[in-house]
């Protein structure tokens, strides 16, 4: 919902204004490092409670966890658009040389359209490597790599479907790091050509 309304510019009243609830996640994106909260009518929200305690839910002493979503919230657009802005950065190219929209490799390319928010999905072309193959070799550091490029860089991508890599960006992704996730696709990449 909140990279949802970064995106485009609106608040997350205007999205849900349609909807008979909502929930929203505190962590990841927004910095808490756990929480949610359920939004909805009377009768649903004091349901929503009833089962949650019949499922042994709650916590006791939460208020640490609720300064930390408090925090988020606070800084929600400018911790989201930067993860939006670093996500567009790796699809386009616009932090260094290397560009995987314009890469023109037979192995992968990336639907710059597609990037609204914090999410890249790199289309993965071609019987080899699979999504799976291509994830394995961004997380591994060889040798090689380090005598090539003096650094050690591991990224961690999500295999998504028989055709697709799912990279995702949260506030603790620097624009450092990627720069570094960029360089280390740019390596694995022309390894894969060689």
């Amino acid at each position: 919902l909140m990279n949802a309304a970064v995106a485009q510019g609106v608040e997350p009243a205007q999205i849900v204004q349609h909807c008979d609830s909502v929930s929203l996640c505190f962590s990841k994106g927004l910095g808490a490092p756990a929480g949610a909260v359920l939004a909805g009518n009377r009768e649903f929200v004091t349901e929503a409670w009833r089962v949650r305690k019949l499922l042994g839910g709650g916590m006791r002493q939460a208020g640490g966890l609720a300064a930390t979503a408090h925090l988020g919230l606070q800084h929600a657009e400018a911790t989201l658009r930067r993860d939006h802005d670093n996500a567009r950065h790796f699809a386009e190219g616009t932090l260094g040389p290397f560009t995987i929209h314009v890469l023109d490799s037979p192995l992968c390319s990336v639907n710059l359209a597609a990037v609204e928010t914090n999410i890249v999905m790199v289309n993965v072309q071609g019987a080899w490597p699979s999504p799976t193959e291509l994830c394995d070799r961004l997380r591994t550091v060889s040798e090689e790599e380090v005598a090539e490029t003096g650094q050690a860089v591991s990224v961690l991508l999500l295999p998504w479907s028989a055709h697709a890599v799912r990279a995702v960006w949260h506030r603790d992704v620097s624009d450092h790091d990627t720069k570094l996730a960029k360089s280390k696709l740019e390596f694995v990449i022309r390894k894969c050509q060689e």
